[in-house]
């Protein structure tokens, strides 16, 4: 006779997940939300874009909204907002595949970063306010590990989260069921 696992047993591929999403929802809320606090202000290693974005690419129009208003202004609402989905496990493969871009855009910005040399970046700023109000600051290696971690982690969800591609976790699923009952 085999015993088949419990239906309220998270499964190993499950907690996982959780643990991944947790874990990526964590950094993203630190970061969007220290962004969100000094809205606006833009880090100086954005410099960088112009060295990788092709110039057809890159028109002055396209720079002056990378640089006015996406990174200062929607890229911290977009952190927040997929820690927010994280934490719920609502849609954790779609919030994970929009987080894999994102980390390897952090990957890019920390890697030029650090072979501009420690002295003209000694700090990553990658977490905002957070990082003046705690007096914590990482430098570029150290959010470059982060960025890592990140990427691996969102590789896993997207991978290891049991369920169809836009499942949601147990209890977001089962309070959507039951608002419907």
């Amino acid at each position: 006779m085999t015993i088949s696992p419990s239906r309220s047993q998270p499964s190993a591929r499950y907690i996982i997940s959780l643990i991944a999403c947790i874990i990526i929802g964590l950094v993203l809320l630190i970061a969007g939300t220290g962004k969100l606090i000094g809205i606006g202000q833009m880090p100086g290693q954005t410099e960088f874009l112009d060295r990788f974005i092709p110039d057809f690419l890159l028109t002055p129009e396209s720079a002056q909204f990378i640089g006015l208003i996406f990174i200062p202004y929607i890229l911290p609402i977009v952190e927040t907002a997929l820690a927010i989905l994280l934490f719920m496990g609502m849609w954790p493969r779609l919030a994970a595949i929009i987080v894999v871009p994102l980390t390897l855009g952090f990957m890019a910005n920390n890697t030029w970063t650090i072979s501009q040399g420690i002295d003209k970046y000694p700090d990553c700023v990658c977490f905002g306010a957070w990082e003046t109000l705690t007096g914590a600051r990482f430098t570029p290696t150290q959010s470059l590990y982060i960025d890592i971690v990140l990427f691996v982690l969102a590789v896993i969800v997207i991978f290891v989260h049991p369920g169809r591609f836009f499942s949601s976790q147990f209890w977001f699923a089962k309070k959507s069921t039951n608002d419907r009952s």
